[in-house]
């Protein structure tokens, strides 16, 4: 019951900067907002979800669980270049079951890649409109992989 109360009141997409949006299934589901953002386009990352209204936004879904053995970054790509048709096209949600981790894991990758940020400052900066942001231990392993490949080193200790 907690879950499902928590998405209930989970249902406003975070802005992360202009376009991009991260959220839950909640925010998702909100149709309303998600038009009054200006939101076109949504990335489901998460194997258990479905596209709600395929008739008014255009979907991609990266089916993976949260489990810290996924090779999420395998589709860090794919994501990148959904999230930049997203932006150009008006806004673009990026979400998972919760919003905390899967979602989020992609999110941080892309500020990471498009902007150079370090994963360090990646994640303070999502935490800063969504502070329930926090990956599995897996796919923390799987940014500073990606930290290291992009700036030579990871930072972000634990």
């Amino acid at each position: 019951m907690q879950r499902i109360s928590t998405l209930k009141n989970d249902s406003t997409p975070c802005k992360i900067e202009e376009g991009l949006y991260l959220g839950s299934f909640g925010a998702a589901e909100n149709r309303s907002e998600l038009k009054s953002l200006n939101i076109t386009h949504i990335l489901t990352v998460s194997n258990s979800l479905s596209s709600l209204y395929p008739n008014d936004f255009a979907y991609k879904t990266i089916s993976v669980s949260d489990k810290g053995d996924v090779d999420i970054a395998q589709y860090f790509e794919e994501c990148f270049e959904f999230i930049e048709e997203g932006k150009r096209s008006g806004g673009v949600l990026v979400h998972c079951f919760l919003g905390r981790s899967r979602s989020v894991t992609i999110v941080l990758a892309y500020l990471m890649k498009k902007h150079g940020m370090s994963l360090a400052l990646a994640l303070e900066h999502v935490r800063k409109g969504r502070k329930e942001a926090w990956p599995n231990s897996g796919f923390i392993a799987q940014l500073k992989d990606l930290e290291k490949t992009l700036q030579g080193t990871s930072n972000l200790q634990g």
